[in-house]
């Protein structure tokens, strides 16, 4: 009798065990932190602003994480932590185009071409424009971009551009062959590295 309830003892201790293990891995508070941290510091890059004319080019790299956590919320974080972990060697940046006095920069008198044609170009072809040079001389190219369309309501616009295969800590460069407005190559150089969660 006594070593039936040894052993009944036994599993109820064990399946404690096994449920406080459980609870501790539900805990998600060093992920939180570490994403409150990232977010206090501010998710972007140093932007970086080089004007032709009378229009500016701006460039800011920002870390994967935050698009994942705006696309998936932040009910839980270990799966946005496991996507931030698979795509560790993902970068995006945003890029932007404004003109000094407002005006919508894909009109005819700043592109040549057809409003519509350039909207077609800065959302299918722009990509081809872009690429990244590591601090080790990898050519990187864009692999996609995606174009927030204003409608005419504000006077920006904004590329998100995706480069891929380049280590976490590598230091980049960005190079526009600007292609749209003719205004020749443009180099966006990022000295410190992008501020991302401890992975």
């Amino acid at each position: 009798m006594k070593e039936v309830n040894s052993a009944i003892i036994m599993i109820i201790v064990l399946a404690l065990f096994i449920s406080c293990k459980d609870d501790t891995a539900i805990d998600d508070s060093k992920i939180r932190t570490r994403y409150f941290n990232l977010e206090k510091y501010g998710w972007k890059t140093r932007e970086h602003t080089q004007k032709v004319d009378r229009i500016s080019f701006k460039a800011a790299e920002v870390p994967v994480a935050y698009y994942i956590l705006n696309n998936k919320g932040n009910d839980n974080l270990f799966e946005i932590d496991s996507i931030e972990k698979a795509n560790n060697s993902e970068r995006i940046i945003e890029f932007n185009f404004s003109d000094d006095e407002e005006k919508d920069l894909l009109n005819q008198e700043f592109t040549g071409m057809e409003y519509d044609d350039a909207v077609k170009y800065m959302s299918f072809s722009i990509n081809k424009d872009f690429y990244v040079v590591t601090s080790k001389k990898d050519t990187i190219p864009c692999s996609g971009i995606v174009f927030e369309r204003s409608f005419k309501v504000a006077p920006i616009h904004k590329l998100l551009l995706f480069f891929g295969n380049i280590k976490p800590k590598d230091k980049i460069q960005l190079i526009y062959n600007d292609q749209l407005f003719g205004k020749g190559i443009l180099k966006f150089k990022f000295e410190q590295p992008i501020i991302r969660a401890e992975l």
